[in-house]
């Protein structure tokens, strides 16, 4: 579908559930990203790569080799794998990285969008960037307080509204904790990320998660990012302009990390740690990456250095984790 067309549809849906001309920010993110055959993530488009006509690149899509890495950590943990199984949560269609190291595994399983989160009795969960596609919440201090943002849709112009009330009872909670800021500060909330990972670590499966992905503490948020974390990703370019070509763009924040590690204590995990991808690997896959760094060819070295280089992935990306 043509983006202005595929925009102009997601709107229409938007203007059905508006009150007043308005719906929350969080709302249109959603329907933005996942509204069945028009939303970002539910569309055919090929997103992540290098090829014309992508919008990202993820680790992942460097290959096999970071699935080589990640199994190389996952044995520093937990020794032989054989009676575990990889699970792969938030793939992308038809991509696959752990093909070169499924001989390591008991099983291999990839749980993809709107797929049942069903899980072995034990497993070592992978997500890479599952977390930042969630939808997200915009708070912003206004008058002495924090208030949530919508969006004005019933003009042919999109744009940011205070919300007289908070959209749900979880998002006031949530706020009431919050310091006072500078007027006119925002901050992006992912909720859905802590859900989703409730969801992921509930059942009682044993083994480890491995949570890849980008993002600040709170404090670091309210610290260093006054207009908010959110931005928008299209053809390798990013915009702070996530109102326009609805559907045709990522939509993402950073995630709080510090909003989710307490959830796999919570759930009963130990040896939780949040780590740079560079460090994350250094010191759990380091004869891994010498192996390639020794044996590998230029390309490979490159591939290398793009996954750990702080330059690259290895200090844009950081990694949650824990066993249990």
């Amino acid at each position: 579908m043509d983006p202005s067309a595929r925009h102009l549809a997601l709107v229409e849906v938007l203007r059905h559930e508006a009150r007043e001309g308005v719906v929350p920010l969080v709302r249109l993110i959603e329907v933005a990203l996942y509204w069945p055959n028009l939303g970002y993530y539910t569309s055919t488009n090929t997103r992540v790569g290098k090829l014309p006509g992508t919008d990202f690149t993820t680790a992942a899509a460097l290959g096999p080799m970071f699935g080589e890495l990640v199994a190389s950590a996952a044995e520093s943990f937990l020794g032989d794998l054989s009676t575990y199984t990889l699970v792969d949560i938030g793939a992308e269609p038809n991509q696959s990285h752990f093909s070169t190291v499924a001989d390591r595994f008991a099983h291999c399983q990839t749980i993809r969008y709107g797929e049942s989160m069903t899980f072995p009795p034990r497993a070592v969960c992978v997500a890479n960037e599952l977390l930042d596609a969630q939808p997200f919440h915009r708070l912003q201090f206004h008058q002495g307080r924090w208030v949530e943002v919508g969006v004005r849709v019933d003009r042919e112009e999109l744009s940011f509204v205070s919300l007289p009330s908070f959209s749900s009872a979880r998002i006031a909670q949530w706020s009431e904790k919050l310091p006072p800021a500078t007027e006119g500060w925002i901050l992006d909330v992912p909720l859905a990320a802590e859900t989703i990972l409730e969801n992921l670590l509930s059942p009682s499966w044993s083994g480890m998660v491995m949570f890849f992905d980008y993002g600040k503490t709170l404090a670091q948020c309210l610290e260093t990012s006054p207009v908010g974390t959110a931005r928008a990703y299209v053809k390798h370019q990013l915009s702070g302009d996530i109102l326009h070509h609805l559907g045709s763009q990522d939509l993402t924040c950073h995630v709080l990390w510090d909003q989710l590690e307490p959830l796999l204590k919570k759930h009963g995990f130990r040896d939780v740690g949040l780590e740079r991808q560079e460090a994350f690997f250094v010191k759990y896959a380091g004869k891994e990456m010498e192996r390639i760094a020794q044996g590998g060819d230029w390309e490979s070295r490159g591939r290398l250095r793009a996954l750990t280089h702080p330059a690259h992935f290895g200090s844009k990306f950081q990694v949650l984790f824990g066993i249990r």
